[in-house]
């Protein structure tokens, strides 16, 4: 047999393999909002001996959009993507976080083109550059009618920083009200505090995927994240494959959600 024909046969027991995976899919077993931490895109980068990170952000995003892409195809509704932490903004080298943030700016504009998904930015526009911030609201004003796959873009996002916000907000509309800080703290409640959330009105994710084998939130989704299914891939960003994540969904659909207990 030629390497060719090797490769074409491998290519299509994977096919087969990932057919078999989705009809086992039953859709009582696909989470409804899956949240990804994408990693490892600059490892990837050097590994292959590129010279700057951008590469490896420039093939994160383009995995992002095939990832988007089998959440849509299993019945997955809403996903939040971790694109642009605030520490990000703070702490990368200039040079590549202007990269990523011209990365960012076209997939947001991309993914407001695509038919009836919905695209939206949480996460703080103070911060952010002007340019990236004009291109984000406009992917979210060109979509908010949109039906489809909800799709939250983190950017300039930091969970602590969501939570003060969120209180912040309470204690403003409050005050407007005209009530008393003695009355704010005996009626606030968990469900107040995630209604003025960035992601205000949405259900919480029932399962965070992150890439590149680390295991940690990196203040991502902190208060929403709180009773997640949590699960961990090797597989770099940019090598991410859809068998790795129709597993990440099969092992979902496996456990028993006790929501704290």
């Amino acid at each position: 047999m030629t390497r060719d024909a090797s490769k074409e046969g491998r290519g299509l027991l994977y096919r087969l393999y990932i057919n078999r995976l989705r009809r086992r899919l039953s859709p009582q077993s696909v989470p409804h909002h899956v949240a990804m931490m994408i990693d490892g895109n600059r490892r990837w980068a050097r590994q292959l001996g590129y010279e700057t990170a951008a590469h490896g952000h420039r093939a994160g995003a383009a995995k992002m959009r095939e990832f988007l892409e089998w959440c849509d195809a299993v019945g997955v509704r809403v996903v939040s993507l971790y694109l642009l932490s605030t520490d990000n903004l703070l702490k990368r080298d200039s040079r590549e976080l202007s990269d990523l943030i011209e990365i960012i700016a076209e997939l947001a504009d991309e993914l407001s083109h695509e038919p009836n998904w919905r695209v939206q930015h949480v996460g703080r526009s103070e911060g952010l550059p002007p340019e990236l911030d004009r291109v984000l609201a406009e992917a979210q004003a060109r979509t908010a009618s949109h039906t489809g796959l909800h799709v939250n873009l983190a950017v300039g996002y930091g969970g602590r920083g969501e939570i003060v916000d969120a209180v912040r907000s309470i204690i403003a509309q409050h005050d407007s009200d005209g009530g008393s800080l003695e009355e704010l703290a005996a009626s606030l409640t968990p469900e107040q505090i995630g209604e003025h959330l960035y992601t205000g009105g949405q259900p919480d994710p029932d399962l965070v995927i992150r890439t590149s084998g680390e295991q940690r939130l990196s203040d991502f989704l902190l208060w929403q994240s709180a009773h997640s299914e949590f699960y961990f891939v090797e597989a770099l960003g940019p090598d991410l494959r859809e068998v790795d994540f129709l597993r990440a969904i099969r092992d979902f659909g496996s456990r028993d959600r006790r929501f704290g207990g």
